[in-house]
């Protein structure tokens, strides 16, 4: 078992989620910044397109006041969690620079709707369904934060709601990316992009860093956010080699496998030392004896 070894950092590349409402620039700042990064490798972009939202990216709009050439990229134009599970595992790492998931809200929903178990009374997925559920998504996650290549998460945004306490009454609390529960805490940096309207009437499209691990980008606001803006600034931190994480079912087995051994183990010590004490309470031959036994056992000898 490992133990404890001084901190080193491990990151070769990064993983960035973009989250926003409809028109809020998630889909061409994340293809800016992908771009920045093939420019700097020569390598290409593997994008995961959900909903056809590059249709009009790939090629050229001259009237497009930012980047009116063409994006160029290589595109899986999908919505099921089998087949993007599969397409990842061909991505390498000497032809692509970088991963973009356009949008995870579409793979979370294929996931839901992938379940073809019972259902409870009022129509929901049982309790208990949830984790076989979860199980693709997840290996999923875990192969794009171990990957060594650069990720992108794009999703919707939706509404955070809690219970008042008080009153019991459900109200809304902020707003989040639609997607599994743990999604939002898996990258380095998680940015809320908006279109704000300026007071010349137009948007401006502007990034909020409402994450930020690497401290850099941290509680900022990036106004016509781009990779030189979010991407560059980070890129000095990177090392050669990426940290590996692990499949969470693979560290549950582990898990099990363990505290299954130590139950084991534990039950087998406390039936001989029971066996031994059985034996010497059988060969006692007066009272004084047996308290002798008696006051041996004590609180911390029951345990064991």
């Amino acid at each position: 078992m490992a133990g404890f070894r001084k901190a080193k950092a491990e990151q070769a590349a990064l993983k960035i989620g973009f989250y926003g409402l409809a028109g809020s620039g998630k889909t061409f700042t994340t293809l800016l910044c992908a771009e920045g990064l093939a420019k700097l490798s020569g390598k290409r972009i593997a994008y995961v397109d959900t909903e056809r939202g590059t249709d009009f990216y790939c090629q050229p709009v001259p009237e497009r006041k930012i980047h009116p050439e063409a994006f160029d990229f290589d595109a899986l134009y999908t919505r099921s969690i089998t087949e993007l599970q599969q397409a990842l595992y061909t991505v390498q790492a000497d032809k692509y620079c970088a991963i973009v998931i356009d949008s995870i809200t579409h793979i979370w929903e294929a996931a839901r709707a992938a379940y073809s178990g019972k259902e409870t009374k009022i129509g929901t997925i049982p309790f208990h369904a949830w984790a076989k559920i979860k199980k693709p998504y997840k290996e999923i996650m875990s192969f794009l934060l171990s990957s060594p290549i650069h990720v992108f998460i794009v999703g919707r945004q939706g509404n955070e709601f809690e219970e008042d306490e008080e009153t019991g009454e459900t109200k809304k609390v902020g707003v989040k990316m639609k997607a599994e529960g743990e999604t939002p805490y898996e990258p380095h940096i998680l940015i809320r992009m908006e279109a704000e309207k300026a007071k010349t009437g137009n948007a401006v499209i502007t990034a909020f860093a409402e994450k930020d691990r690497t401290g850099i980008l941290a509680g900022r606001t990036i106004y016509n956010p781009s990779f030189d803006s979010i991407v560059k600034p980070l890129l000095g931190l990177l090392g050669e080699k990426q940290a590996q994480v692990e499949d969470p079912d693979s560290v549950a087995a582990r898990d099990a496998e363990v505290l299954s051994e130590r139950d084991e183990n534990r039950e087998k010590r406390g039936a001989e030392l029971l066996e031994k004490l059985a034996a010497q309470i059988t060969l006692c031959d007066s009272w004084d004896a047996l308290k002798k036994i008696s006051d041996e056992i004590t609180p911390e000898l029951k345990k064991r």
